[in-house]
């Protein structure tokens, strides 16, 4: 039974290791969306892939060095600011690491970097919208890139309020994390992929405050109360007791 329990414990880890911890991701666009449109945006990606997805011209090799300010200038434009670049290595791949700040993410479309989409976001009414359509690739040939056929593409949307409808085909991952994937051999054809998200226009944050707020006012309330009805129930004690005195005099 020991045994039999063990096993079963491995085939687990093991089926749970295929679907997320060993994943082969190549490219991911990772967007922490806030309500007035601005946004965070994370790119992670082997040189390999982001040569042939986005046409950029980095020296691929495993040993060749890389220029991180030509990784900092090839994602700086009009629209983006570049805040940190950092770098990687997996499967004989090097891999950068970009993290931007946009001001408005409809701009983003005039980035050479994420030109491949379009960009829509609304704020009006009672739901914030936000609309992405992956386009084409570069489809730049790449020597280096020795792919298997199971990387994977990945965008996510971190977003800061409740959500109202997405179409990712599953449930968010930790309530406000929304996740679009697709084979790097799609993306390489340039396979479209569409993005949708209607989320609450009143953050989560504010939400949390305001209901930590309600429950502090109520509770004060109670103690104020409580406090109320214990000096009420002392003063009338002392009434009672100066009415017995006088009628015993």
């Amino acid at each position: 039974m020991i045994r039999i329990g063990l096993a079963v414990l491995l085939l687990a880890a093991a089926i749970g290791c295929g679907r997320g911890l060993f994943r082969q991701y190549e490219y991911e666009e990772d967007m922490y969306l806030s309500l007035d449109g601005s946004a965070t945006i994370y790119v992670n990606s082997s040189l390999p892939a982001l040569n042939a997805l986005r046409g950029a011209s980095f020296d691929a090799r495993p040993d060749a060095p890389l220029d991180r300010a030509a990784v900092r200038e090839y994602f700086t434009t009009p629209a983006t600011r570049v805040t940190r670049v950092s770098t990687s290595r997996r499967n004989n791949r090097r891999f950068v690491h970009v993290r931007l700040e946009v001001d408005d993410v409809r701009q983003l479309a005039e980035a050479p970097p994420f030109a491949w989409s379009s960009y829509k976001f609304s704020n009006a009414g009672d739901i914030v919208s936000y609309h992405q359509t992956v386009g084409g690739a570069a489809g730049k040939p790449v020597e280096e890139g020795r792919w298997t056929g199971q990387e994977i593409v990945a965008f996510r949307l971190h977003v800061p309020s409740r959500i109202l409808d997405q179409n990712t085909g599953g449930n968010p991952r930790r309530g406000n994390i929304l996740v679009w994937e697709q084979p790097l051999t799609e993306r390489l054809r340039g396979t479209p992929l569409e993005l949708d998200a209607r989320i609450e226009p009143r953050s989560i944050l504010y939400s949390t405050l305001l209901l930590f707020g309600g429950t502090f006012a109520a509770v004060a309330m109670m103690f104020a109360v409580l406090i109320w009805w214990i000096l009420r129930a002392g003063r009338i004690r002392g009434l009672r007791a100066n009415e017995s005195g006088s009628g015993t005099k």
